[in-house]
């Protein structure tokens, strides 16, 4: 039987840890600038959402408006959602202790879940007071609506301009960069519909707008759950082909084949790998310059930053590319 856990010995240890501190010093302080730029321009973003939907939700009843109404408790639970993800930001700044060896970085991935559920909190309510408003109908204030709309597609607008750079290469950023873009074009729509309102008495396009606004919502919070759950369930990430990583490391010299390899994130930003590379009978110091150079590599093809490899000199197991639970 074979025990993958043990096979990381104090060997694998010289090999891996050594490349691995390399990786990870070389971007540490660019990550250090880039983590505080992220901080401020979360906390500028909440401070926009607490004052944009206290503004509609006045307005939104002194004009009548269910949609304007809708569009600002979106605001607000993206006020709640950026105010998640601001915390947990700062929690995830938090080094690697003993018993969080990883450190906390997936802090950030519960909030992006927990913000998932808010949303779709906020799309069961406005919902329901769309379907009360298209039952009985009620007169709207086309011109506060506009004025109002107008509000928020100037705050979402800079909300989201503010937080468009992290969003590549931060789910948690991610998911409060699509609540911002979900509210500009909600906004937009409300203000065209104000604009509507205003020469037509469309009353039950209100309530119908708000539908739509559901709708863009729950399809937005679907494609974040699925990101989410990916990342706690240490699936492969969905850009990296682990058939394509396999051939690269087995096409390197000196290198008679690898098996069991495994790739997963530990937060939305770094991808962890490990698997077993089978080389001639060696020094342990003649492996370590194919073990920078290979690291290098996975760094910058794949942007694999926190790599472990373990070298042996025969293949264990079945020699597969998955590493089964147990095998003869």
């Amino acid at each position: 039987m074979c025990n993958h856990s043990d096979q990381h010995t104090h060997e694998d240890h010289n090999h891996s840890v050594h490349g691995n501190s390399c990786v990870s010093a070389c971007g540490h302080h660019h990550g250090h600038s880039l983590e505080d730029s992220t901080g401020t321009r979360l906390l500028l973003s909440l401070v926009l959402n607490l004052i944009i939907p206290v503004a509609q939700i006045i307005g939104g009843f002194m004009a009548g408006s269910v949609a304007l109404i809708s569009d600002a408790m979106h605001n607000f639970s993206d006020f709640t959602a950026l105010l998640i993800s601001y915390i947990a930001h700062r929690i995830g700044k938090k080094g690697a202790t003993f018993s969080n060896t990883f450190g906390y970085k997936r802090t950030e991935i519960f909030a992006a879940l927990i913000n998932v559920i808010l949303l779709a909190g906020a799309s069961g309510v406005i919902l329901y007071h769309a379907i009360l408003r298209f039952s009985t109908p009620e007169p709207v204030d086309g011109l506060m609506v506009m004025a109002l709309a107008g509000v928020g597609v100037v705050g979402n607008g800079l909300s989201a301009w503010l937080l468009h750079k992290d969003a590549d290469h931060n789910l948690n950023v991610r998911g409060a960069f699509l609540h911002m873009v979900g509210d500009l074009l909600t906004s937009v729509a409300v203000l065209i519909n104000g604009l509507l309102l205003f020469y037509y008495p469309w009353y039950w396009l209100d309530p119908l707008l708000s539908l739509f606004i559901v709708v863009f919502i729950l399809k937005s919070s679907w494609g974040l759950l699925r990101e989410s759950l990916a990342v706690l369930m240490n699936a492969t990430p969905r850009n990296l082909d682990i058939n394509e990583v396999q051939q690269f490391l087995v096409e390197q010299p000196g290198v008679f084949g690898v098996h069991y390899l495994h790739a997963w994130q530990v937060s939305s930003a770094s991808i962890a790998f490990s698997c077993h590379v089978v080389v001639p009978d060696q020094l342990i110091s003649n492996t370590e310059q194919m073990m920078r150079g290979i690291n290098h590599e996975l760094l910058h093809r794949f942007h694999i930053d926190h790599p472990v490899l373990q070298f042996e000199t025969q293949q264990c197991g079945n020699g597969s590319l998955l590493c089964e639970l147990s095998c003869s």
